[in-house]
């Protein structure tokens, strides 16, 4: 399909929530927000998210001819997937991408009330440069290649290894790449200080699979062109023989890899060593440029990911002979750089990354690859006054309570686990306990005071964001933690679960219909933004999650026999999601082991928002709203969250490199495991979406 891909065959019977990885560095002031922080907040209309239904979900866009046990997504979003096109500047759409343009134009008002020379807000002012610079296509064009020509020379001049390893370290804090990623954040077993960790690097295409399986010879030969492309627009010699070497290096890199699955692994990615022990595990590699390169050099001791995989990514360095190094690091250069350079530059990188690989037919406009460019050079700065636009106190209110209310309710569901020995239990409750929880915004803001933002320069500006965010997270490395620090900005459309602070957070963006509506009937807001929050907190408890206590100290709290029952009912649930087939694209299925931890949050988040709705009543029986009752809006809502679209490109990236399952899966694989959902909806054993009551996974 060219337009968009919706429908998915059973075998047999039958975004974006997540945890992040290394935290974005939140360097604070000690200030209340949102009122300290914008109380000469920019007069900016408030865009109003879109309104679902008289009670909060598009009874317009349901399937009322699909019986729900056949086809669950359809019966829910049908008429909208029918008239829904994707747009032209998108690889995929739904509730997620509708918020996303809703927060896009209200921080474009946002910027374009911005001055450029606001000496007395100077956020705003660096803001409105980023901004505008990008937005000044005119001057991309007279610069051409020349930003990228003069970043180029140092990777010319290189004669060693050592040098080579120099450059790869500078490329940290700027453009460019490096076989190996360094980053900083929280230390799994010493939560309250920051650690050093290294993971692997060094693929152009992102995942691993996509150079060792052979479904996906034609996206690796249209690489190898991109490459030679890039290379010839940056005068770079011999580019096609240099995109054939690259190539092949990039692909011996991928051998060495990890997989998703054992790279998200929790005990065998913490392993602690010296730099004199790293240089011994891998000794192909010059450590020692690299690392003073880096700026790391105060880190007494790293904590390896992909630690076996690390002698092999040397020895391809070491077997690699230095001028397809060169041509490897100035492709990644130009790469990075592209987007911020003339048209040519801009249109290659988009006909490769977006048009081919996402199959997204059109650019997107100017003004809204702007937004993303400021937004990542100074995100909380413009974030206050976001949220003091568009976040209103009853909504951090209510979201306040929901999440009272679904801590409470799983509280209950874990002391009532069949499976679960009192001693584990005992744990778990524990962690739960220790939960923190934060919504809407930072109770303190970045401080951007360091960061220079220079009128005219673009590509420069967009280097020394990158150095400044660098510089603050390498310089943390041994000190203490800051437990206020976010990992998102407020006008993030998303949520995450931070294991090693054990806490949940929910930006404001995220907190709108469908998800979150608070003049919406309860029973959708517990489907929608219910769901989400128990997603979450369940990511403390799914199959890595699980591995830290509640103080976020990675160790095993788990009685081996509870360990076994909860890997059986894990492996189970996962052979569900691998069930799935996905019309035209043949062979490729969910990774079940890579995509674990979602998939168990999405079906715990579900039972746990239920248990909510239900206490919510107070024993009072739910109304009836247009027919449906109060379970049935639940499930509804949920249903709804996850009306999504994808182009066929799309779908195959997500299905190669994302953890989450697409949305359409979402929507109903955890509810088929529900025996509410079955009574909700009469469902019997001759719909297609059946599933035995023996057959139904119970884990939280």
């Amino acid at each position: 399909m060219t337009k968009k891909h919706i429908l998915l065959a059973a075998a047999g019977s039958l975004v974006v929530f997540g945890t992040p990885a290394l935290s974005r560095g939140t360097q604070g002031q000690s200030q209340t927000a949102p009122a300290a922080a914008s109380a000469n907040a920019p007069a900016a209309p408030a865009a109003a998210a879109e309104s679902y239904g008289a009670w909060g979900f598009d009874i317009a866009g349901m399937d009322r001819k699909a019986r729900p046990g056949d086809d669950w997504f359809r019966f829910v979003n049908g008429s909208w997937v029918d008239k829904t096109e994707i747009p032209a500047d998108r690889s995929s759409y739904g509730a997620f991408a509708v918020l996303r343009d809703l927060s896009e134009q209200r921080l474009r008002t946002l910027l374009e009330s911005y001055r450029a020379d606001d000496a007395a807000n100077p956020d705003r002012m660096k803001a409105a440069i980023l901004y505008r610079g990008f937005m000044d296509e005119a001057a991309a064009e007279k610069l051409d290649a020349k930003p990228l020509v003069q970043r180029l020379a140092a990777i010319k001049a290189v004669k060693d290894k050592n040098a080579m390893a120099t450059v790869m370290g500078r490329s940290i804090g700027g453009f460019g790449a490096s076989f190996f990623g360094p980053g900083v954040s929280d230390d799994a077993k010493n939560p309250d200080t920051y650690a050093l960790y290294l993971r692997q690097s060094g693929l152009g295409l992102g995942d691993r699979d996509l150079y060792v399986d052979p479904k996906f010879q034609s996206q690796v030969a249209r690489y190898r062109q991109y490459i030679a492309q890039m290379l010839t627009m940056a005068g770079w010699p011999n580019p096609e023989k240099a995109a054939n070497d690259v190539v092949a290096m990039e692909t011996k890199l991928a051998q060495a890899h990890w997989t998703r699955a054992e790279s998200r692994n929790r005990d065998k990615t913490y392993n602690l060593m010296t730099l004199a022990e790293l240089k011994a595990l891998a000794p192909g590699f010059a450590w020692d440029p690299f690392w003073q390169a880096a700026g790391i050099g105060k880190a007494e001791r790293v904590i390896v990911a992909q630690n076996t995989a690390f002698p092999g990514i040397a020895k391809v360095y070491a077997d690699t002979n230095l001028d397809t190094l060169k041509a490897w690091e100035a492709f990644r250069t130009a790469d990075a750089i592209a987007p911020l350079l003339s048209k040519r530059f801009v249109d290659a990188h988009f006909d490769f990354r977006s048009k081919f690989l996402n199959g997204q037919p059109q650019q997107r406009e100017r003004w809204k690859r702007a937004v993303a460019f400021a937004e990542n050079g100074i995100g909380e700065g413009i974030g206050r006054d976001y949220v003091a636009l568009y976040f209103p106190p009853e909504s951090k209110a209510k979201m306040d309570t929901l999440v009272s209310n679904l801590r409470g309710t799983f509280a209950g569901r874990i002391r009532n686990l069949d499976w679960m020995s009192p001693q584990t239990k005992q744990e778990a409750l524990k962690k739960l306990e220790g939960f923190s929880v934060k919504v809407g915004y930072p109770s303190k803001w970045r401080d951007y005071s360091a960061l220079r933002i220079v009128p005219g320069d673009l590509v420069g500006n967009a280097e020394r964001a990158a150095r400044f965010e660098w510089d603050y997270r390498r310089n943390r490395i041994a000190l203490p933690v800051d437990k206020a620090e976010w990992g998102m900005t407020p006008q993030t459309v998303n949520a995450y679960y931070n294991s090693v602070k054990n806490e949940i957070v929910f930006p404001a963006a995220i907190l709108q219909p469908p998800f979150f509506d608070p003049k919406a009937d309860d029973a959708i807001n517990y489907g929608g933004i219910g769901g989400v929050i128990g997603h979450e907190i369940i990511h403390g408890f799914d199959d890595q999650g699980r591995k830290s206590d509640g103080a976020g100290v990675l160790r095993d709290w788990w009685t081996a026999d509870d360990a076994r029952k909860f890997e059986a009912q894990a492996a189970r649930y996962g052979a569900q999601y691998e069930a799935y087939e996905f019309e035209g694209l043949p062979g490729l299925r969910i990774n079940a082991k890579a995509s674990m931890g979602e998939n168990i949050a999405d079906l715990g988040g579900v039972l746990m928002a239920l248990d909510a709705y239900h206490a919510s009543l107070g024993g009072k029986p739910a109304p009836v709203l247009d027919g449906f009752t109060g379970e049935q809006r639940f499930f509804l809502g949920w249903g709804q969250v996850w009306r999504t679209l994808f182009r066929n490109e799309a779908l195959r990236q997500q299905l190669v490199s994302d953890p989450h399952a697409p949305g359409q899966i979402r929507a109903v694989n955890p509810l088929r495991n529900i025996d509410a959902w079955y009574a909700a909806w009469k469902i019997t054993p001759d719909q297609k979406q059946y599933v035995a009551p023996g057959d139904r996974v119970r884990i939280w």
